[in-house]
């Protein structure tokens, strides 16, 4: 069994030589056949000249070069591409993932998990850091429904054959075993060692959850709706629609008693705001019902060149 280690690397010229000598120490000790593959996603220092220097030095080494910065997602992807192992770990190059807990991870994998996600249990992080991964995590495993403690811990490791379902764009890379577990894959976790970071400074802000609050809900939309995309657009249209029209009717009705019995001023529907609000309804009932017909005769189209389910065996009939 082959392994491929893909590790995103941006701006992190100062830990490259270090954590080279940490992964090939584990690679060594547990005499694995494996390649390292960095992704230099745009960097400016002078990481990719350690990268080819690390490159030349051993031949375990393969490395793919940015023309600029794409995101940590769209390195990922090109690494899950570029690889050809059995096992796919991830692990992030400011020397926070220990590369000993490689072995860890492949013991579990000899089970009958296909995506196992580290859990940082025990951070090395301020608080201001930490207690919003919390609430974010909670977060993610309510929505969706696949119940991890760290959904954004970088290290986590997978059957390669996943990466040919699932796709990663924006910032969906922390969401691979939701997105796994979507197809039916079975997720598990393990408890690893967080390190403290040695050089740099974190890429990631607060603007990170609130893109991350955004994520969720496409998430939840690919995973519960992606086959079926009026199940939601029309149910809340349909529902946005009838409140519009038994509105509409409300407001008809009181106006013929204006007319009938010369009631109060109040029965006069243009001194009604709930007049607007009911066309404002009725609008965009319409509007998400189409909506959702125009994405149904999308997926209907795209399902004619790819598949709405996950095979994991296959029995042919012998007709010999």
């Amino acid at each position: 069994m082959k392994l491929s280690i893909v590790i995103p690397v941006y701006n992190e010229a100062d830990s490259l030589f270090q954590l080279h000598q940490e992964i090939d120490a584990v690679l060594q000790a547990n005499q694995y056949e494996a390649e390292i593959l960095f992704i230099d996603d745009g960097s400016k220092d002078d990481s990719w000249k350690i990268i080819t220097q690390l490159a030349e030095k051993d031949s375990q080494v393969g490395a793919i070069r940015f023309r600029r910065n794409f995101g940590k997602a769209a390195a990922l992807n090109a690494g899950f591409k570029a690889a050809t192992g059995d096992i796919v770990i991830t692990m992030d190059a400011d020397l926070q993932d220990d590369p000993k807990e490689i072995p860890g991870f492949l013991e579990m994998m000899e089970t009958d998990l296909d995506v196992i996600s580290g859990w940082k249990k025990i951070r090395h992080d301020p608080w201001h850091k930490t207690f919003p991964s919390k609430f974010f995590n909670a977060m993610v495993s309510w929505v969706s429904g696949t119940k991890l403690n760290d959904h954004n811990c970088g290290m986590k490791c997978y059957r390669r054959e996943i990466f040919d379902e699932v796709t990663l764009y924006g910032e969906l890379h922390r969401f691979v075993p939701v997105l796994a577990a979507a197809r039916g894959y079975k997720v598990g976790e393990k408890v690893i060692q967080h390190r403290a970071r040695q050089y740099g400074h974190s890429k990631y802000g607060f603007e990170r959850f609130i893109k991350g609050f955004l994520d969720v809900l496409t998430v939840k939309f690919v995973t519960g709706y992606g086959q079926r995309p009026q199940h939601l657009l029309g149910s809340i249209g349909l529902t946005s629609f009838v409140i519009g029209v038994l509105t509409l009717l409300y407001l008809a009705f009181r106006w013929s008693l204006f007319h009938l019995f010369g009631l109060g001023p109040e029965y006069v529907l243009h001194n009604r705001p709930a007049v607007l609000y009911a066309v404002a309804l009725m609008l965009l009932g319409a509007q998400l019902i189409s909506t959702g017909i125009i994405a149904e005769l999308f997926i209907a189209y795209q399902n004619r060149i790819s598949n709405d389910y996950s095979i994991k065996e296959w029995i042919r009939a012998n007709n010999d």
